[in-house]
């Protein structure tokens, strides 16, 4: 339920905890106390920490509420059962892989430069890219940043899956994640993208999960994602 119903069941005293009524700012240890709602037990799910990927539609933004009213994350992970928060972002007009936790520490693992994490991208050019454009977009590139200024980006390994005179369909490696990047380079060069699409993170893959569904992470995928100890 919403924390808002949640607040309204407290103040109604159908929560209780260890057997007393709870109260409006009580606390909870999931792995010790017993939870009820109405005589139901409550249990935590997944041991409390929970991993999903999303398969984020364009024309989503990757927040959680969104103040102009735009369509937002919270409208595809409604049933998830517990609050998660995106790793990152995915801009608007791109869509694909989206990792959600309430695990701060995977989270931090996974957007610090230093996790090493790359992200792999499926790119859909107007028209038939050069072998010039292509060498020039896996090479060190300058772009530039919101404030005006110049930045080099590291190179970006460009992987050619398709090519004809309609389009030009690619996938690029990067091994970080500055704002709108990929589209940046490719508007340095002057090539439109059609389309943008995350097909994998720090080794987890997209795979055939549908448009504006989600997952929960396989303990394989999981590992991928926790600090190595």
């Amino acid at each position: 339920m919403s924390r808002r119903a949640a607040e309204a069941e407290i103040a109604s005293g159908h929560i209780t905890v260890n057997g007393k009524v709870s109260k409006l700012g009580d606390t909870v240890d999931p792995d010790t106390d017993t939870v009820r709602l109405k005589g139901r037990k409550i249990v935590p799910r997944g041991g409390g920490r929970v991993y999903i990927m999303l398969n984020k539609p364009v024309g989503v933004v990757s927040t959680l509420s969104d103040e102009e009213g735009r369509q937002c994350l919270a409208d595809y992970i409604k049933n998830v059962g517990v609050r998660v928060f995106p790793i990152g972002r995915l801009d608007m007009y791109s869509d694909g892989l989206l990792l959600l936790t309430n695990d701060g520490e995977a989270a931090n693992a996974v957007m610090h430069p230093s996790g090493g994490k790359t992200k792999v991208y499926r790119v859909v050019l107007s028209g038939k890219a050069s072998g010039e454009d292509l060498n020039k977009l896996s090479s060190p590139m300058t772009i530039k940043e919101r404030d005006g200024s110049d930045y080099t980006v590291a190179p970006c390994p460009v992987k050619l899956i398709l090519s004809d005179e309609d389009k030009t369909v690619i996938e690029m490696t990067l091994h970080e994640g500055r704002n709108r990047q990929i589209r940046r380079m490719c508007e340095t060069l002057g090539l439109r993208v059609r389309r943008l699409t995350r097909i994998s993170e720090g080794g987890i893959e997209l795979g055939s999960l549908p448009t504006g569904h989600w997952r929960h992470l396989t303990e394989d995928e999981i590992s991928l994602l926790l600090p190595k100890k």
